[in-house]
C-alpha cells in the first residue's frame, strides 16, 4: 500500500481539523449574500441542513445556492418565513426558477426539511448537533431528512467536525464520502483497485483511519480535482 500518500492523507486531514476555524470555511456558492448566510451557522443553522439536502445529482456550486435562492423568492431568510411555505408554493418556485435538476422532487425534499426542523427540533436545526452527540447520532438525524443518504449524511458531519469545529464525542462513524474525484484520487495512487464499489472505499478508509475515516476525504477530493485537470496529485 502506498504508505507515503496514506501519510500525506491523514496529514493534511489532521491539519484541516485541527486548525482554527476561519471565518467563512465554506466557500461554494460565489454569491457574497449566500455565503455570508450560509456559513451563519449561530443564525441560520437551518440554510446550511437545507444546502445539505439539496446536494443531489447537480454540482455543489447550484445545490447550496438553492436555499439562498429560495429567501429571495419568498422575501426573507428567516425560519418562519421558510415555515410559510406550503408543498404547492414550493413545487412553484423551483420549477419557475429551475433551481434543480429533478425540481419537484426536490422542491418535495426541501419543504419535507422545513418540517422536519420545525416538528423534530422546534425549529431550530442547532439542535441536530448541538450538546457535543456521538458522530453516529449527528448522521442518523441527518438521515431522518427525505432525500439524504449515507454519502451527503457523511459529508454534513464531515464539514461539521472540520470546517465548523462542531464538538461532537467521537468521529469514529463519520466515514469517508465515496465521491467521484475521492474515488479518483485513491485509484490513481494505486491504494484502491480500478473498479472498486463504494463501499470498498469506505471499509479501506476505515481500515487506514478508523478513528475518523472521513478525515481522509479533504485531500483526496482536492487530489481528484487535480487529476481530473490532468495534474496527477
Amino acid at each position: 500500500m502506498n504508505e507515503k500518500t496514506i501519510d500525506f492523507l491523514i496529514t493534511e486531514g489532521e491539519k484541516a481539523l485541527n486548525s482554527p476555524r476561519i471565518k467563512k470555511p465554506l466557500t461554494i456558492t460565489e454569491i457574497p449574500e449566500a455565503e455570508d448566510i450560509l456559513n451563519n451557522l449561530d443564525e441560520y443553522p437551518y440554510m446550511f441542513v437545507f444546502g445539505c439536502v439539496m446536494d443531489r445529482q447537480i454540482k455543489a456550486e447550484r445545490a447550496w445556492v438553492i436555499p439562498y435562492l429560495v429567501g429571495k423568492e419568498i422575501g426573507g431568510f428567516d425560519f418562519d418565513d421558510f415555515l410559510k411555505l406550503d408543498l404547492n408554493n414550493t413545487k412553484k418556485i423551483f420549477n419557475n426558477k429551475k433551481l434543480h435538476r429533478f425540481n419537484n422532487d426536490m422542491a418535495e425534499c426541501f419543504y419535507s426539511a422545513i418540517q422536519n426542523i420545525h416538528f423534530r427540533y422546534n425549529n431550530h436545526a442547532e439542535n441536530i448537533w448541538s450538546d457535543k452527540p456521538k458522530s453516529a447520532l449527528i448522521i442518523r438525524r441527518f438521515l431522518e431528512f427525505k432525500g439524504v443518504g449515507v454519502k451527503i449524511a457523511n459529508m454534513a458531519a464531515i464539514i461539521l467536525a472540520r470546517d465548523f469545529k462542531i464538538p461532537m464525542q467521537d468521529y469514529s462513524s463519520i466515514d469517508i464520502a465515496p465521491d467521484v474525484q475521492v474515488k479518483k484520487y485513491f485509484i490513481s495512487n494505486g491504494l484502491l483497485r480500478e473498479d472498486a464499489s463504494n463501499e470498498e472505499l469506505i471499509y479501506l478508509a476505515r481500515e487506514i483511519y478508523p478513528k475518523f475515516p472521513g478525515l481522509l476525504d479533504f485531500a483526496a477530493w482536492r487530489g481528484g480535482r487535480e487529476i481530473k485537470r490532468g495534474n496527477k496529485s
